[in-house]
């Protein structure tokens, strides 16, 4: 059997075959079993935070995790709708035993997933998952009497979060005005509200959750209409969140996209003028554009690359030391304020950066040179035979080899879909174009189901 986890949790279509009503409450169960602290069990009753996204099917999973835990033995504190990183904090600041997020992220609302954090707030290693998805084959523990747990609603966790993430920035944003595309998601309420409350004027976009809209044609997988309301209301910049705002997208004010190599090119040099970039070094991932590599280099910071998932990110900065990393994608993580990606703080530094600066958004962002990138999703083939596929190889080698110094080409299996990702960044588009889709071709012939 293939493993349940993927990059970020388990995720797939929402009462489908994976993510349904009976696998949240199995998996509640095991994680109960796996994450409380052993310690605990005589000093004080173990505690969980559970939060989700504003989608429809969050509804019916949160409830069966919270009665998996509940019927554990686990106090659930039930945060409601918060992002994934308040979830993240929320779990470090209230010293619980773990937390739960139910959320697909930047995917369309029929999909949803379950992700966990442990004491801390960090994303939990691959053992540990591995450790959870056996112990569902296990009987779950069945407290009875005054044993079970009892579930609290939380009614401030969105309060207490906004209050960290002002705590988090220093610099006020006054005179600076930002819109803000919230994905119709997690962080509707919470992220204009921190924008507003650090002084800037802000104009607000996707904000209005039903459950049924997340990320539709809005958020940081569709900036089209972010970039067209910038640009009308003559705003310094703008924000893109994604459906659990664990990420951001910046756009410029003249209509420009600032992903996420640029925003940590950015931060970095920011941190590293004030003497708080850990060890002069960003890290970031194999994903991550040529242009950052070769400009923190002039900047005299190192780089070091993990693994695609903001949580291998995580692994690396914590196991070296280092205070910044992120993805292409947007998910940044300032570890001084974060255990895991966070759009909404990570849109405030950016503003913050603007203000203490004077200098425009398109300005900073020219601090790195992209080079042309393309990303082709060749869907339909065994992701799992790529890394050994003797053809996909060969034909690897080849491209890389004629773009010698001047590009370079990376092909991986997707952690959350059936997806190869063939990515070549060149001199030029034309050539990255070009050679993104010979490979694809090959991967599509050499791994056809």
């Amino acid at each position: 059997m293939s493993r349940l986890f993927g990059t970020d949790g388990v995720r797939g279509l929402a009462n489908g075959e994976v993510i349904t009503a009976d696998l949240a409450l199995a998996l509640a169960q095991a994680a109960a079993r796996v994450l409380r602290d052993p310690e605990g069990l005589q000093g004080h009753r173990p505690v969980a935070v559970v939060g989700r996204d504003p989608r429809a099917s969050g509804e019916f999973l949160s409830a069966a995790v919270v009665a998996g835990l509940a019927s554990s033995g686990i106090d659930v504190l039930d945060a409601g709708v918060v992002p994934t990183p308040a979830v993240a904090f929320l779990t470090a600041e209230l010293h619980a035993d773990f937390g739960v997020m139910l959320s697909a992220s930047h995917n369309a609302m029929p999909d949803n997933g379950i992700k966990f954090f442990a004491k801390g707030g960090h994303k939990l290693p691959d053992a540990v998952e591995d450790a959870i998805e056996a112990a569902m084959d296990e009987t779950p523990d069945r407290p009875t009497g005054i044993d079970v747990g009892r579930v609290t609603p939380m009614d401030d966790a969105g309060a207490r979060y906004v209050r960290h993430l002002l705590d988090a920035v220093e610099q006020r944003l006054d005179g600076l005005t930002i819109v803000l595309d919230c994905a119709h998601g997690a962080a509707s309420q919470v992220s204009p509200e921190a924008f507003r409350l650090a002084g800037a004027e802000v104009h607000v976009i996707g904000a209005r959750p039903d459950g049924l809209n997340i990320n539709d044609g809005v958020g940081s997988t569709h900036t089209e209409g972010l970039r067209a309301a910038v640009v009308e209301h003559g705003a310094d910049l703008g924000i893109a969140h994604d459906g659990d705002a664990d990420r951001c997208l910046a756009v410029d004010g003249q209509g420009r996209e600032v992903d996420g190599d640029q925003i940590m090119a950015i931060l970095a040099l920011a941190l590293k003028e004030h003497g708080e970039l850990a060890q002069d070094t960003l890290v970031a991932t194999v994903m991550s554009n040529l242009g950052l590599l070769r400009a923190m280099e002039s900047a005299g910071i190192a780089v070091v690359q993990a693994g695609v998932g903001d949580r291998y990110v995580l692994e690396e900065m914590r196991k070296g030391g280092f205070s910044l990393g992120g993805e292409q994608s947007g998910h940044v993580i300032l570890q001084e304020h974060a255990t895991t990606g966070d759009g909404v703080l990570t849109g405030l530094m950016l503003a913050a950066r603007v203000a203490e600066t004077g200098r425009s958004m398109a300005e900073l962002a020219g601090a790195m040179t992209r080079m042309p990138q393309v990303l082709i999703n060749v869907k339909g083939v065994d992701k799992h035979r790529v890394d050994r596929d003797e053809g996909v190889q060969a034909a690897v080698t080849e491209v890389q080899a004629s773009l010698a110094d001047e590009g370079r080409v990376l092909l991986r299996k997707s952690g959350t879909e059936p997806v190869v990702r063939v990515m070549v960044e060149a001199a030029t588009h034309e050539r990255a174009q070009e050679s993104a889709e010979r490979l694809s071709v090959v991967v599509k012939e050499r791994l056809a189901l």
